[in-house]
This record gives C-alpha cells, sequence and structure tokens, in this order.
C-alpha cells in the first residue's frame, strides 16, 4: 500500500492503521453519518470497507486516506479518491469523496482535506477531471463541492445504479473538476 502521506495547516492525510478500524466503526454506525446514505454499517461491514480501501491503494496507487488533526493526532474518517464499482454514463471515472466523525463537522476539515487531495490528484497523479455525487438534499457535502469550484450541471444528475429504482436517496446531483480551476487555489 502506498506511503503517500498529504499535510495541511490543521491537518495529516495518511496511510490507514489496524488501530483505525475501531472508530471508523463508530463512525460508520452513527445515524447522523448514514443520513444520507443507503444505511449504517455495522463492524463487519465496515471492516470489510477499510479492505476494499486498502486493496483500491494497491491497484490504484491512490485511494482514500485516513485523516487526524495535527494537534491532536487520532482518527477523524477519510478524505480522497476512488475509483467507483459501479458504471454509469460517466464512467470510468475517479471520485473525490470524504466521510467525517460529526464532532469535526462545520470546522473547514473536509473542505481542507479535500483541496489537498484535489491538489494531489492534479499535480502528482496526473488526473485529468474528478467527480463527485450526493443526494441533492446532502447541502453539507454539496458545499464543500462548490468550495472546491466543482461545477454542477443539472443535466449531469443521475440515478444511483447501486441502488432499486425509487429509492428515497436514488437521484444524485453530480459535479466536476478540472485542474485548471482548482490549481488557482493557493493554499489548502
Amino acid at each position: 500500500m502506498s506511503q503517500v502521506e498529504l499535510i495541511t495547516a490543521r491537518l495529516r492525510l495518511r496511510p490507514w492503521r489496524v488501530s483505525d478500524r475501531a472508530p471508523f466503526a463508530a463512525l460508520n454506525a452513527d445515524p447522523r453519518v448514514s443520513e444520507f446514505l443507503p444505511t449504517p454499517l455495522d463492524s463487519k461491514a465496515s471492516d470489510a470497507f477499510v479492505d476494499r480501501i486498502e486493496r483500491h491503494w494497491r491497484e490504484h496507487g491512490f485511494g482514500l486516506f485516513a485523516v487526524e488533526l495535527l494537534e491532536a493526532p487520532r482518527f477523524l474518517g477519510y478524505v480522497g479518491l476512488v475509483v467507483p464499482p459501479f458504471e454509469a454514463r460517466f464512467t470510468p471515472c475517479v471520485e473525490i469523496g470524504w466521510r467525517l466523525a460529526p464532532s469535526h463537522w462545520g470546522l473547514g476539515l473536509a473542505t481542507e482535506g479535500a483541496r489537498a487531495v484535489v491538489h494531489h490528484a492534479f499535480a502528482a497523479v496526473g488526473l485529468p477531471e474528478l467527480l463527485s455525487w450526493t443526494v441533492p438534499e446532502n447541502a453539507r457535502s454539496r458545499r464543500i463541492m462548490e468550495k472546491l469550484r466543482m461545477t454542477h450541471d443539472p443535466a449531469d444528475d443521475f440515478d444511483h445504479p447501486s441502488l432499486p429504482p425509487g429509492h428515497r436517496l436514488s437521484r444524485h446531483v453530480l459535479y466536476r473538476a478540472g485542474p485548471a480551476p482548482i490549481n488557482k487555489v493557493k493554499r489548502w
């Protein structure tokens, strides 16, 4: 697995550790975190998610970073890149995503970490584009996408192929970013 680490003013984005699994399982079981996800994850499903994250790093050389505060190192969640496992009209692609513990929401940490990942995606990985998506009601994530200068075209919105037709979370808004507008951000 890659040993890439990204450092921001307040965060360390680092490889996953065995000790991250228990706090990640607690985060994934929190109903506030799973509000816009199909279901909360139990510890077995959460561990399987970490296994997929580690496999993704080995296969692609990039992935979801574990996130911790520099001043008080403890696991907060993840920010990073993933190749989605489903087919849609916009795949293949790379998605940028984040999931932090609710105790750290509203502090700009997800945006800070995502800006570092965006810079890494374009400058180091060499990706031509990043996508991100969520349900229309997820104002917190949409605000992060907008702070990243990602653009939304309603013509790109889609029904998520991993959810059954008519599911309450099936409709998704899609945001896009290319390297030019993001590189104007001087500091993350």
